[in-house]
This record gives structure tokens, C-alpha cells and sequence, in this order.
């Protein structure tokens, strides 16, 4: 009797016969990886949004350190400092944090908390 041999093309013969993979098809494979992850933005309520306001107001009045977590398409950021300025015509926010600041959009900010 003949011993019974696997096709090429079966379960996961394609892979497995062929052991190589063109560098663009790598590369595609790896971008559809990584756009299944991509997330998108909350929708926050106006009371999140007053509450949020709140407490970046109370930060820049008394420098109260505060923590605020910024949406990131991937992952969120948290950070944690003080409210030094409020730019409302370009909705941002100056924040000293790790002895250093950065201008911050409003848009990105999802929590806020003391």
C-alpha cells in the first residue's frame, strides 16, 4: 500500500508548500492589521463635557495637578499636571506636566479628573 500524501493547496497547504511571501503582500497584510485596531472617538455627553471643563478650570484657577487621558486612534494617553493657560480661540490648552508643557486640543481631551 501507497502511503496517503497531502495535497499542496489543502487546510494550509498554500503557506505551507510555498514558504515565501512577496514583500508587498507582507506589507499589505500587516496594513490590514493594523487598521482593524484603529479606533474611533467617543461621543461625549454634554455633562462629560461640563464636567471635563470643570475641572481644567479649577486646574488653571488654584494649579491644582489634575490627570486628563487624550483619545488616541490606537491607544489613549493619560497625563498627569497643571492647566497653566486656556486658549479658547484655538481650543487648547497649555499643560505643564514632567517638567515640561504642551499645547493640548480640547477635542482630544475624553476625561478629566482631579
Amino acid at each position: 500500500m501507497k502511503p496517503q500524501q497531502r495535497k499542496k493547496l489543502e487546510g494550509n497547504g498554500l503557506w505551507e508548500g510555498s514558504r515565501m511571501i512577496m514583500p508587498e503582500h507582507k506589507n499589505r497584510i500587516l496594513d490590514d492589521s493594523l487598521n482593524e485596531e484603529v479606533r474611533s472617538k467617543p461621543d461625549l455627553d454634554p455633562q462629560a463635557l461640563a464636567e471635563i471643563s470643570q475641572v481644567l478650570a479649577q486646574s488653571l484657577e488654584d494649579c491644582s495637578p489634575i490627570t486628563i487621558t487624550l483619545f488616541g486612534e490606537y491607544e489613549d494617553r493619560s497625563i498627569h499636571g497643571i492647566v497653566m493657560r486656556v486658549d479658547r480661540q484655538l481650543k487648547q490648552i497649555k499643560f505643564h506636566h514632567d517638567d515640561d508643557w504642551e499645547w493640548i486640543k480640547l477635542e482630544e481631551v475624553i476625561e478629566a479628573i482631579t
